[in-house]
């Protein structure tokens, strides 16, 4: 009987560090690996997504598919009940190794009757929609804070590129002297911006500039694992991404802390973006999840800014 490892990200700048340490700390025993191509969506159905197809016809009776957690397969309750009679129909076993569905046999049937248990249907069911809401709710708060951001003047993302107009101007500026730090400030970009446009003209080793700050060095934080949990589903920038991404799993009795290594700007990001565990906009806050948010504001605040 085989071990089927199956793993999925969102988009191709998160990676599967998070999944492949859960999935190694599961012990599984010689596994076969399902991995789908990086962005596969999780509105695409599970049935219909490429790997899994793999996966399904690579299975034998008695196998087990194990995943890390449930919404790396599954997104919603239909496509849960949908994936379970499949994988009921070819004898198959399924183990989900954190998260909610990790303490409940999800392929338990009546020995009689053969159908999925009323008790299995209905967790599974209470479950997904219970996460289905907080992620509505979470979209809505997150929604409604940009437009609060913007009302005062704040502008969300990534700072624009430089304008394809501008190009041939900041490339003469530059070779004229004029520094990668004055150009950022006069065209109103990152500085990362104008050494795209001047990539080819850098020398190999650039001498750093007299006004550009010391570059932030990397530095280690313990996440409370409902401030992870939350930020998990939000929109994130690619450095935020990577950041939860390869961050690392300390068990907390029945929760976790996530050991999370950014630079100082990606904490402060993260924190930023978890603003509304704190409750607004009407809605109560949830106490466990407030004193999460404000335990990781008082270890980002402790960072020199």
């Amino acid at each position: 009987m085989a071990n089927l490892v199956y793993k999925r990200v969102s988009t191709d700048q998160q990676s599967t560090a998070r999944q492949d340490l859960v999935l190694e700390e599961a012990g599984i025993e010689d596994p076969v690996f399902f991995e789908e191509e990086p962005g596969t969506s999780s509105r695409l159905h599970p049935l219909q997504r490429p790997r899994f197809g793999e996966l399904l016809t690579y299975a034998r009776p008695g196998d087990t598919v194990h995943i890390s957690e449930m919404f790396r397969l599954v997104r919603g309750n239909q496509h849960i009940l949908d994936v379970l009679d499949v994988l009921h129909r070819d004898r198959l076993a399924l183990r989900i190794h954190d998260g909610a569905f990790s303490a409940m046999d999800l392929t338990a049937r009546h020995p009689r009757t053969g159908e999925l248990l009323s008790t299995v249907k209905f967790m599974v069911q209470t479950l997904a929609a219970a996460g289905e809401l907080q992620r509505d709710l979470q979209r809505e708060l997150t929604y409604d804070g940009l437009r609060a951001a913007e009302a005062k003047g704040a502008k969300g993302g990534r700072r624009p590129a430089v304008a394809a107009a501008k190009t041939d101007d900041v490339r003469t500026a530059y070779l004229e002297g004029r520094s990668i730090a004055a150009l950022a400030r006069e065209h109103r970009v990152s500085r990362g911006a104008i050494r795209t446009a001047v990539a080819d003209l850098l020398p190999d080793h650039t001498a750093s500039e007299e006004d550009a700050p010391a570059p932030e060095l990397p530095v280690t934080l313990d996440m409370p694992g409902k401030v992870a949990d939350y930020l998990r589903t939000t929109e994130l920038e690619p450095a935020e991404h990577a950041a939860l991404d390869q961050g690392t799993t300390v068990r907390r009795g029945q929760g976790y802390t996530l050991r999370v290594s950014a630079v100082p700007a990606v904490h402060r990001g993260l924190l930023a973006r978890c603003q509304s565990l704190d409750g607004g906009q009407g809605l109560p806050a949830v106490p466990a999840q407030r004193k999460a948010r404000r335990e990781y504001e008082n270890r980002v605040s402790a960072l020199t800014p």
